[in-house]
């Protein structure tokens, strides 16, 4: 039993160090033209950058569904699934994949160049799906994974403090610009801040994978114990 625990943590650690990468380097790949530009420079990016949008737009939703099976490992080895903190975290979860897919729709709706204004209305929608990090998703996702850590050892209670700074401070950032139709580019540059959390964490638990097994496998025992004394 230990030795799956164990596993388990390695697993879900490496998940959520696959999935940082994936997103950061989707990041990378998917520049395309400015909000201002015209509808023949987007006809002419949708040409050229095809295959690099749908290569980065794949890696945009595989990266955040391996940080959602890392976060939702997070909630099991806590014991927290049963807990309105879990279930919260699971919504999260949920709102966070959710706006990842709208603004992927975003990207690979950009490809198509009829009507010839396609390309531009996808791009301004996805300036428009940016707000949803802000509002729901970030912190619908820190904000009770944070109670969570808080409520075990399975991280070090550092990592449960700075989830809830995360999603305190993405909330807080999405009301400063909710009059904002373009979010400024350095409360978007905030968003990958949150990603060298995933990757501590990550690695975290990796290096704790020992221990949580031991500290699980203890918790089994005792209460296998219990459930005898009753029978």
């Amino acid at each position: 039993m230990n030795r799956g625990t164990r596993r388990l943590c390695r697993l879900a650690g490496t998940c959520g160090i696959v999935g940082v990468l994936l997103i950061l380097e989707s990041f990378r790949i998917n520049q395309g033209p400015p909000l201002t530009a015209s509808d023949a420079a987007f006809i002419a990016y949708a040409g050229t950058h095809a295959t690099p949008v749908l290569v980065g737009s794949f890696m945009q939703l595989a990266g955040p569904a391996l940080i959602i099976a890392f976060a939702l490992t997070l909630v099991s080895l806590a014991g927290g699934e049963r807990r309105a903190s879990g279930l919260v975290t699971i919504f999260g979860a949920g709102a966070l994949m959710t706006t990842s897919m709208l603004e992927v729709t975003c990207y690979i709706g950009g490809l198509f160049v009829n009507p010839p204004d396609l390309p531009r209305i996808a791009n301004t929608f996805g300036y428009a799906v940016q707000h949803l990090y802000f509002f729901v998703a970030a912190p619908a996702l820190f904000l009770p994974l944070g109670v969570v850590l808080l409520e075990s050892r399975v991280l070090p209670k550092t990592y449960a403090w700075l989830a809830v700074a995360l999603g305190v401070t993405f909330a807080a950032l999405g009301l400063a610009t909710v009059d904002r139709l373009v979010l400024p580019p350095l409360v978007t540059a905030f968003a990958a801040i949150q990603a060298l959390w995933w990757l501590a964490a990550s690695v975290t638990l990796i290096r704790r994978s020992g221990r949580i097994a031991a500290e699980i496998g203890s918790r089994r025992q005792i209460a296998a114990g219990d459930v005898g004394l009753y029978d």
